[in-house]
Parts: C-alpha cells; sequence; structure tokens
C-alpha cells in the first residue's frame, strides 16, 4: 500500500533519508514524468519541510523531470541534493539564493524584490559547479553568523510585542532547533515565524480562539481564505498557514533592517564569476494577491523595470528568473521582452517552501513558455560541463565566441543537457 505523505516525510527527512528514498524507488508506483521543471526548490538549510532528499523525491512524486536546489545563503544541502537526484533519475541543478545591497546604486532607496526592505534585492546564483559549492557555503558563514545576531534582535521585538499576550520565544531553544543552522544551513524569518506560529497555537489554541484572538486582540486582518484555513482544527498545515499570516500582516511590526549581513550586489557578481555560477536577478513584479499567501498587495519594480534591467546586464549579471504562476501574462510578457534586448538568459522557478505549494508550475506548461524547459536543461549542462572544465560553462569566453548568440548557445546546451541525462 502506498504511504503517506507525512509517512514519506518521516523516512526521507531522516538521517538515513537518502537510503529510504533508494528503497522506496523500489517499492512506490513510478510516476508520469513529463516536460515539468523547477529551478528553485528550498529544503530544510534554509526555510522547508523538505529534506534536500525530500526534495528530490516530492519533485518526482509530482512528475517534474529536473529539480532545482535553491536556499538561502546556503548551499549545504547540494551534495545530498545531487546524491539523491542521481537516485531517482532526474536532472538536478544547484543554486543558492541571497539578499543583495544596492545602497551604492541608482537603486537605493527604491524597493526591489524584497517585501520587507528598500535597497535590497533577492538574487540566485544558479548552475554552481559542483567542486564549487563548500567554498561557496564558506563565503556566506560569516553572513549567516550576522544574520543571526538580527535575528536574535527580532526575537526581543517579537517578545515584547507579545508578552502582553503571555506568548514568548527563545532563539536557542525554540528557533535553531527549526533550522539546519549547525550543519552550515541559514535561519531566517521564517525560522521565527514558525516558532512564534507554533507558540501562537500552544498559548491561544487552535480554531476559533485563534482567528478571534488575531481578530480581537491583535486587533489585525486576516484573508477570508487564511481564516478558513485557521478555523479547521485538524488542518495539517496549521502551523504553514499561521506562518503565512504572520510574514503578511505581523514580520513589519517586529523587523530590523538587515544591514552587515548583506554583501554589496558587485561583491556577489564577481563571486558568482569567480566559482562560475550564472547570477540572476529575480524578478517579483507588483503584487495583488499573494499566490503563498505571505505577501502584501504592493508595488515593486514595474514602475521602473525598464531602467533596472539594461542597469543588471551592466552590473554583470547573467539571467533573470521569474515564476509564471505568480505574475500576469503582461508582466511577465514585458520582462521576457527586456531578457531579450538586453541578452539576459530566462531562468524559471517557482518558490517551494511550505507544504501547500504544488511543485508543477501549471502556467509554464502554456506553449509560449517552452524556451524555459530548455532553459533549465541548458542550464543543467553548464553545471556539468563547467564542473568538469571551468572554461565551458554557458557564459565563458570559449561558449560566447564559439555561439555568439545566446539563444543559440542555449539550444545548443539544451542538447547537452539532455543527452547527458539519457
Amino acid at each position: 500500500m502506498a504511504k503517506t505523505r507525512e509517512e514519506l516525510l518521516s523516512l526521507l527527512n531522516a538521517d538515513d533519508g537518502l537510503a529510504n528514498l533508494k528503497a522506496l524507488m523500489e517499492s512506490e508506483p513510478a510516476p508520469v514524468v513529463g516536460r515539468d521543471c523547477n529551478n528553485h526548490i528550498h529544503t530544510t538549510y534554509s526555510f522547508s519541510p523538505y529534506s534536500p532528499t525530500a526534495a528530490v523525491w516530492f519533485a518526482r512524486a509530482a512528475g517534474l523531470c529536473t529539480c532545482g536546489l535553491m536556499d538561502h545563503d546556503s548551499i549545504a544541502g547540494a551534495e545530498e541534493f545531487l546524491a539523491a537526484a542521481r537516485a531517482a533519475h532526474m536532472g538536478a541543478t544547484i543554486g543558492l539564493e541571497c539578499r543583495a545591497s544596492f545602497r551604492d546604486t541608482p537603486f537605493a532607496k527604491k524597493k526591489l524584490n524584497n517585501p520587507d526592505q528598500t535597497g535590497v534585492a533577492y538574487m540566485a546564483l544558479h548552475g554552481v559547479p559542483h567542486g564549487q559549492a563548500a567554498g561557496l557555503n564558506a563565503w556566506f558563514a560569516p553572513y549567516r553568523e550576522k544574520r543571526n545576531d538580527r535575528n536574535r534582535r527580532m526575537v526581543a521585538g517579537i517578545n515584547g510585542m507579545m508578552a502582553p499576550y503571555g506568548i514568548a520565544i527563545d532563539f536557542e531553544k525554540d528557533v535553531l532547533p527549526l533550522s539546519n543552522y549547525a550543519r552550515g544551513g541559514s535561519v531566517t524569518e521564517r525560522h521565527l515565524s514558525s516558532a512564534l506560529a507554533y507558540r501562537m497555537i500552544d498559548v491561544v489554541g487552535k480554531g476559533q480562539k485563534l482567528v478571534d484572538f488575531i481578530k480581537g486582540e491583535l486587533k489585525l486582518p486576516i484573508s477570508g481564505k487564511i481564516e478558513g484555513y485557521l478555523l479547521d482544527e485538524a488542518n495539517p498545515h496549521m502551523m504553514y498557514d499561521l506562518l503565512g499570516w504572520i510574514k503578511s500582516q505581523l514580520i513589519a511590526r517586529f523587523y530590523i533592517d538587515a544591514d552587515e549581513e548583506l554583501p554589496d550586489v558587485k561583491e556577489v557578481l564577481a563571486l558568482a564569476e569567480r566559482v562560475g555560477a550564472i547570477p540572476a536577478y529575480a524578478y517579483l513584479g507588483d503584487v495583488g494577491d499573494s499566490v503563498t499567501g505571505d505577501k502584501r498587495a504592493q508595488k515593486f519594480e514595474d514602475d521602473f523595470l525598464d531602467d533596472l534591467v539594461p542597469y543588471l546586464k551592466q552590473l554583470g549579471y547573467r539571467a533573470i528568473t521569474y515564476m509564471p504562476s505568480r505574475n500576469t501574462r503582461a508582466q511577465l510578457r514585458r520582462v521576457r521582452a527586456l531578457c531579450e534586448r538586453y541578452g539576459l538568459f530566462q531562468i524559471s522557478g517557482e518558490d517551494i517552501n511550505q507544504p501547500r505549494q504544488s511543485f508543477v508550475c501549471e502556467a509554464q506548461r502554456d506553449p509560449e513558455f517552452a524556451n524555459l524547459y530548455e532553459a533549465t536543461w541548458a542550464l543543467i549542462a553548464h553545471e556539468w560541463r563547467a564542473t568538469a572544465n571551468p572554461d565551458d560553462g554557458l557564459f565563458t569566453a570559449a561558449s560566447i565566441a564559439r555561439w555568439p548568440d545566446l539563444n543559440e548557445r542555449v539550444k545548443a546546451f539544451a542538447a547537452f543537457g539532455e543527452e547527458m541525462a539519457r
């Protein structure tokens, strides 16, 4: 009999998860695999219900042909992720997501793609050559440590805010155990929000009590969708739904601006060049109804996108990554046209970090986005070729000389990637 999701998570998140995955490959029914791919899956090395092994298994179970690791300030899960992908016979790519300071740029006062802070941008280092992962993770270690300094101050802010309600969390006892920090992972605002969500449920209770507390005591709004989730006391995703509400409505009350933990964008771009990774700006676009329920309706880059994209190209970005399900068709066509105009590689990925999210991006199945499938295999080929020979990456001088046109180069690399997967 097929195992439940909870049983699978227990097996795959265990210390012997990789061995369990190999056993499951023999016992569980094989999925139907199509052309779906996802280059932006978070794991327990940042914040997610999924270990690297579990992330690969659930990507495979969803029918994905490829999967991509993308953790915040960490790539410590890369070795496990790649081993799991080999065991699952999946194409795989590894990367790292970080926030970079735009303080010394014309966009220092602009809200880029970070909902919490102006002059700060999320960016992804895609296609990291495998031999560079350990060094890359070590480079970010001081930034993870500085981030924890700020995390501790935000915990103090949470406790000051929630003290009247008898709710408090401890960074060492409640937050760190939710993370993989000891193994080279990061601790994010989601970990703080998760610890707070667990404590709110413990102190206040579930269902109507929790909803009444939010509306009556905290006097904060809650969407009908999230309220419905929280009213269901049997909801297995209760903590994640409450976390999404905290991210949307409460975090602004305890958030402290990041500073020392933010490398300058030019430093990160230089780092990407040294290790052979592909640096990508993560396009967000103005948000209406947040797909994941953890972003308020607000404006981001769209008002100044025509100025931002050429500046990104000038700085040294190689790509823009975007999520087809999160934007309107008009937004997507605009950013895609700008990528074409300025010769920027297009990468896609659905930001997976909570259990309600599907690993499959239905919107990406539209033939209009067929290039994103091709781009994923090109990304995988870049990674393996640059691992074997640093001069053979997608953006090296030798590759550019052989295929001067980016679109032709992507097609050639995609063919390499699919051939390697056979």
